[in-house]
């Protein structure tokens, strides 16, 4: 199947998936506004085979050294599948499931599966990472860019709420220092800890709440952006390939799920 934009449906929820521009969610509207940001660079795009800022550019794997380029210097950020081009594997019309093979410069071969499923009142994003030989350290995430104010007369911007057992302590070079901080409030460009899972709620007041939820733990947020914010559930902090690796096996790949789920107010 080609990786033309696929759209899904359900109920009065549209969704824009965009193979060929990294495998993002290009839009989500709800009644027929858009709450996702627009543009190349926006929407909401997966975060794989690493979350965040790595330091340097650089993590360890065994005894050696790997070296990514440095896409945000002096780090790499992000991953590299938003980046590429992702095949669709198939297409009905509320769900679709899309696949990127890793790729130079990262140096491991393997898949990234990524299922997009829509119903009426919720979005689920389900990703796996798996190798096709040797073990490698990797991170699955996504980093939507939620519109700060949906418009119409009188809209107020976005209210992000949530409550984290700690913050990451961050240092001037945007990385986790290693400490645990009480959380402190905003503007934010911070990782957070939920060890009872991820559940964030923005709400836009007299239009729309959605709440980001995944079991994973970790989730960094980020609203210094006059025009979005971001809510990025992940499998672990920013430069987590070298302070807490997951590895993914021929046995056991690494998986991960976000759902975003809303109603009108």
């Amino acid at each position: 199947m080609s990786n033309e934009p696929i759209t899904l449906t359900a109920g009065d929820a549209e969704v824009t998936v965009l193979p060929g521009n990294g495998g993002r969610i290009g839009g989500l509207r709800v009644g027929g506004v858009e709450l996702l940001r627009q543009g190349e660079r926006f929407g909401c795009f997966p975060m794989v085979p690493w979350c965040g800022r790595i330091r340097d550019g650089r993590f360890r794997d065994g005894a050696g050294v790997q070296q990514m380029p440095l896409n945000s210097p002096p780090h790499a950020i992000h991953g590299t599948a938003r980046d590429g081009a992702w095949r669709v594997a198939r297409a009905t019309a509320d769900e679709a499931v899309i696949t990127y093979d890793l790729v130079d410069p990262w140096p491991y071969p393997g898949r990234v599966t990524q299922a997009v499923a829509l119903t009426p009142d919720a979005l689920t994003l389900t990703m796996s990472v798996e190798t096709y030989d040797s073990s490698f350290p990797a991170q699955i995430g996504w980093h939507p860019w939620f519109n700060r104010n949906l418009g119409g007369e009188g809209a107020e911007d976005v209210r992000v709420a949530f409550e984290a057992a700690w913050q990451e302590e961050r240092g001037d070079d945007h990385l986790p220092t290693g400490r645990r901080i009480d959380p402190k409030p905003g503007p934010w460009d911070d990782c957070f800890g939920m060890p009872g899972g991820v559940d964030v709620t923005l709400t836009w007041p007299g239009q729309l709440e959605l709440k980001v939820g995944s079991r994973e733990e970790w989730v960094v947020v980020y609203d210094e952006q006059a025009e979005a914010v971001c809510v990025e559930p992940q499998t672990g902090p920013p430069d987590g390939l070298n302070t807490l690796p997951r590895l993914v096996t021929l046995l056991e790949p690494l998986e991960a799920a976000t759902t975003w789920s809303w109603r009108r107010l």
